[in-house]
């Protein structure tokens, strides 16, 4: 159990060590509120008095002035540490001890409990790091070892005990157990795994032994590669996450000359005492800080970013956030996608001279060595009958397979892949055709039926309430298409279609698009349509899991086989839209209020800490309300 227990223990100590720091913190800024409390309230002389405040603002600022000066020697002149640190300081000049240390006092206050609010949001996304494994056992005959992953070669045969975590990608070849994959896809009910089946890194081992056959190193893992991904998921920014970076660059500046014209400019001109203009110069200061924008924007996104990690659903970035709330199109491949890519072979025609036997054991010869659903489910329909041996054979991307056998030329695939060989006239059919000719011969077609998968149907209703048009794209027959698209709803389909006209497309509705500033979105199962998932503005892998091309290419990779997930990760990005500008909103609105406040006169210091805080707290919360988005 070695393997299971060490991540948890790793997570505690984390835990422990941010309790004891929270602990740590809120210790001082009760020990700086005594000493405030102590100044404002006991008699001790104006000596006495002083040193307390001091020793307050010390203690509860120090961490501030302390960045605030590391970032002037950085270049960095402008930031809230120096707005705090500039304020107060001049606050103490003019005599305003208890101010002073109320707005450190408060400001590190407000800052533990945005801390408090970062990282509960980062908890759904940083939990995944638990699935990293530790240790490996890898057995050898009677040689046990426990090893690194890392050190792991493709092949060997490791054990996984109930209770573990599945270290590796790989093959059942030893027992049957229930695997829970909840970590992964969100899915809570655990899946039932035997000899044969595949399983994939980050499930638990619910009860049984299993040894389990490795396909994969374990850089090349499904963990291994989810991991970097969420490591990376939020180095992806927003355009709106730039726009608030570049915002308050500037902003700073500004709002920091302006404090500094209402300090100068009304005793020169007008009436009014220095330190009154100066005091409320400070106030301006203090108000003005840009903390609310600066932290709950970037949270927002990464709030829901977390909320679709909850479903299953990974986003590298808070950009393609944005892109699917700007949705003029969402694009499906058919085969895998909108239908679950389980065929079955539901009919043989023959032509003239040719058996059924010599059709089908033809066909699947020349299939055995693909993985792609077609080329299995022909295979299984062979059964056990022997195959002839295939000498030579080169795919035909789009069409099929030209192969050799028994010195005669196979071809295998579309009726495009038969160029000008006659075929006759044959029974029409809305299933899957696949064309067999020998020696130049039209030798029969093999029928295979594909379901629809059960919540296709809804996704397509669902993003027509949306507003959003549905596409499908296949290189399916033009009959087949068509009752798919009829059964489903969708709008606009193409059918015949190589991975070149699949492209070509795509670019056609992006260019579309951009003329109403909208996007397009395609969605395919990541193992034939790489080019087109990273052509798309957002590219959706469905069912990516175990596909390398899926999490390479796409910029979404939803892990459970279910179209649905497409419309709850659009939920998703349009709630954190508008959460976004909610915070965006109410905290400039409250800024610019109480700016005029502060330079009419009209408020004080201590109101200022409140407004600044209390805004910040408000918009934070706001955010991460992100993270309990389109519960299931």
């Amino acid at each position: 159990m070695e393997q299971s227990i060490k991540p948890k223990r790793r997570m505690n100590l984390k835990s422990s060590w941010l309790d004891a720091e929270m602990k740590r913190r809120a210790a001082i800024l009760g020990l700086g509120m005594l000493l405030l409390v102590l100044g404002a309230f006991v008699q001790l002389g104006s000596i006495s008095t002083i040193i307390l405040y001091l020793s307050a603002y010390l203690l509860t600022g120090y961490p501030v002035i302390a960045k605030a000066v590391r970032n002037l020697f950085a270049g960095d002149f402008f930031d809230e540490n120096a707005l705090m640190t500039v304020a107060t300081i001049g606050a103490i000049a003019l005599g305003e001890y208890p101010e002073a240390v109320a707005v450190m006092l408060f400001y590190q206050i407000g800052d533990m409990f945005e801390d408090i609010a970062v990282a509960r949001s980062k908890d759904s996304i940083t939990a995944l790091l638990a699935l990293k494994p530790t240790t490996v056992t890898v057995s050898n005959g009677a040689d046990i070892k426990t090893m690194a992953p890392e050190q792991v070669a493709v092949g060997s045969l490791i054990l996984v005990r109930p209770g573990e975590k599945v270290p590796l990608d790989g093959e059942i070849v030893a027992g049957s157990s229930a695997v829970n994959m909840a970590a992964l896809t969100g899915e809570s009910l655990p899946e039932s795994k035997t000899v044969g089946d595949v399983v994939l890194s980050g499930g638990i081992n619910e009860h049984g032994l299993l040894t389990i056959r490795t396909t994969k190193r374990y850089q090349d893992s499904t963990v291994a590669k989810i991991l970097t991904l969420v490591e990376t998921a939020s180095a992806q920014k927003a355009p709106t996450e730039r726009l608030i970076t570049r915002f308050a660059r500037r902003y700073t500046p500004i709002v920091v000359a302006l404090a500094g014209l209402l300090a100068i400019v009304p005793p020169l001109l007008f009436a009014g005492s220095w330190q009154e203009w100066i005091s409320r110069a400070l106030i301006f200061l203090v108000i003005s800080c840009p903390c609310a924008l600066v932290i709950s924007v970037p949270l927002s996104y990464f709030s829901g970013i977390g909320a679709a990690s909850r479903r299953g659903i990974l986003i590298k970035g808070g950009q393609y956030l944005e892109t699917l709330n700007a949705l003029e199109a969402v694009v499906f491949d058919k085969t895998g996608t909108l239908t679950a890519g389980q065929f079955e072979v539901t009919a043989i025609q023959t032509g003239d001279g040719f058996t059924r036997d010599q059709v089908l054991t033809t066909a699947a010869a020349v299939e055995q060595q693909s993985s792609h659903p077609l080329a299995q489910a022909i295979v299984r329909a062979a059964g056990d009958q022997p195959l002839p041996t295939v000498s030579t054979q080169s795919e035909v991307p789009g069409q099929g397979i030209i192969a050799e056998i028994n010195r005669q030329s196979i071809v295998v695939g579309n009726r495009r892949a038969l160029g000008s060989i006659a075929v006759p006239p044959l029974q029409e059919t809305t299933d899957t055709v696949i064309y067999v000719a020998i020696d130049g011969q039209f030798a029969g077609v093999v029928t295979l039926a594909d379901r629809i998968k059960p919540d296709a149907k809804a996704t397509i209703h669902s993003l027509k309430q949306h507003r959003i048009q549905s596409v499908m794209l296949t290189g399916d027959n033009q009959h087949t298409a068509a009752s798919v698209a009829d059964q489903l709803g969708i709008d606009r389909v193409a059918a015949n279609l190589l991975p070149e006209d699949k492209l070509a497309h795509v670019s056609e509705l992006e260019e579309h698009a951009q003329h109403s500033q909208r996007r397009v979105a395609f969605v395919g199962d990541g193992i034939n349509d790489t080019p087109v998932l990273k052509r798309a503005d957002v590219g959706i892998a469905m069912g990516g899991l175990g596909a390398d091309a899926a999490v390479e290419a796409a910029d979404i990779v939803i892990m459970q086989d279910e179209p649905s997930q497409v419309i709850t990760a659009i939920q998703i990005a349009k709630q954190t839209h508008r959460i976004v500008w909610q915070n965006i909103i109410f905290a400039l609105g409250v800024k610019v209020l109480f700016l005029a406040l502060a330079a009419l006169g009209l408020t004080t210091m201590w109101v200022a800490v409140f407004a600044d805080v209390g805004v910040t707290l408000l918009a934070v919360l706001n955010a991460i309300r992100g993270l309990h988005q389109v519960e299931r």
